[in-house]
């Protein structure tokens, strides 16, 4: 049965997106966001639309729940001999985030 569907799926084309093609249209900015039980550094990115100081606060104050935050250390601020974690993106809901402020690269 399945010999039967792949010899009916009709090719299709994938197009692929350089890095240039999604940071052209977007405002990114290297954050620090503390949570309760976290401490996050990574990135977050925002369309080109507007003045590009407003980025934090349109995320804070927009109407998604959700921030994404890409490339990312995640620390844990209850046991901070706890190791810190490494992830490629992070979905954080808005309500948790108790601070959230640019940060350096160094930081």
């Amino acid at each position: 049965m399945t010999e039967d569907f792949e010899h009916n799926m009709e090719p299709f084309e994938v197009e692929e997106l350089g890095n240039d093609d999604f940071t052209n249209g977007v405002w990114s900015e290297r954050v620090l966001v503390i949570t309760q039980d976290y401490e996050i550094k990574g990135y977050v990115f925002m369309p080109k639309i507007g003045k590009r100081s407003r980025v934090l606060s349109d995320i804070l104050n927009g109407k998604k729940r959700f921030v994404a935050i890409k490339d990312c250390e995640v620390a844990y601020r209850q046991l901070p001999n706890r190791r810190t974690e490494f992830h490629d993106f992070v979905q954080l809901n808005i309500n948790s985030i108790i601070i959230l402020r640019p940060t350096c690269n160094e930081e």
